[in-house]
């Protein structure tokens, strides 16, 4: 699709990869998906894993996390402690 790599990750499978399974993280259930990258994508995140031995899978639930953090705002959920403590201002 638009010269992006299809690239198809099992995340149902629990993989124990060093201190990612201290946060427990690892040990939740994974659902399948289906998402489209770049080659030059696919490339980096394949020398990436042949680096560190860490799996594709868990790098992009990283950068998921990363994005997620970053657009917090916009999810619905309850304010932080000090926020809600502002608005009361």
């Amino acid at each position: 699709m638009y010269g992006a790599m299809y690239l198809h990750s099992h995340l149902s499978r629990s993989v124990r990869v060093r201190d990612h399974e201290a946060t427990g993280a690892m040990a939740r259930k994974k659902i399948s998906t289906t998402i489209y990258i770049t080659p030059e994508q696919n490339e980096r995140l394949k020398l990436l894993h042949e680096r560190t031995k860490v799996p594709v899978a868990v790098y992009i639930r990283e950068g998921i996390d990363l994005v997620l953090e970053q657009h917090q705002a916009q999810l619905p959920g309850q304010l932080p402690l000090a926020a809600a403590n502002e608005k009361k201002k």
